[in-house]
């Protein structure tokens, strides 16, 4: 069966996906405003970019409280970089804080977003020196129960300026670890991604995704 899927399309690396998921036979709709929440879609991604933008996008359009409710219903999702962040029940820091009050600056970089992934996040943790690197790594034993995740073949992860995962909940699993961070979890039909494999020729977490 072909799956359509949406891809929240204001602000970010959103082509990246489109493009990956059109390789896989997917179709592909954009949500740019809430009149796109009509069309009939199987899943979500949430791509990087900016999360407090995102999140402050997504209510200025009219969106947050529909697609709150859809992901809370079930609605798979990919959620990657700032997308994770916006998934995050907990998120630690502000961002880029250099030449701020870091009062003022920690309200008005806060993310407000839905909250349904049971982590806690730490946003540009790996900071401005680290801020681009790519490294691989298997899947973890975890991902082979979870997820039906197969092979030991490595998986590229490249990091732009990400965030951390610093706590899983309980209904959280690990499926992709570096470092001793997870870098990948699953929940249920949520998939947060810390890094961008929408970047790399490697499909398997779009495929993943797909077979949620």
């Amino acid at each position: 069966m072909t799956r359509t899927i949406a891809v929240l399309a204001v602000q970010g690396a959103f082509a990246e996906h489109e493009a990956r998921l059109r390789e896989l036979g997917a179709n592909v709709v954009e949500l740019r405003q809430a009149a796109d929440l009509k069309q009939e879609f199987d899943g979500l991604v949430l791509p990087g970019g900016e999360s407090t933008t995102q999140a402050k996008l997504l209510r200025e359009l009219g969106m947050f409280d529909e697609l709150k409710r859809k992901i809370e219903s079930g609605l798979p999702v990919l959620a990657t970089c700032a997308g994770l962040i916006l998934l995050a029940k907990e998120v630690e820091g502000t961002g880029d804080l250099a030449g701020l009050d870091p009062g003022a600056a920690k309200e008005r970089l806060a993310v407000h977003g839905f909250g349904t992934l049971d982590v806690s996040v730490e946003r540009n943790a790996y900071g401005r020196q680290l801020g681009s690197f790519h490294a691989e790594e298997p899947w973890t034993e975890e991902a082979r129960d979870v997820a039906r995740a197969e092979g030991d073949e490595q998986i590229p992860l490249t990091f732009i300026r990400a965030p951390r995962i610093t706590k899983l909940g309980a209904q959280a699993t690990p499926i992709i670890e570096h470092d001793g961070y997870p870098v990948a979890v699953l929940q249920g039909k949520q998939l947060g991604v810390a890094f961008h494999p929408e970047l790399d020729s490697d499909t398997r977490l779009h495929e993943l995704f797909l077979s949620l």
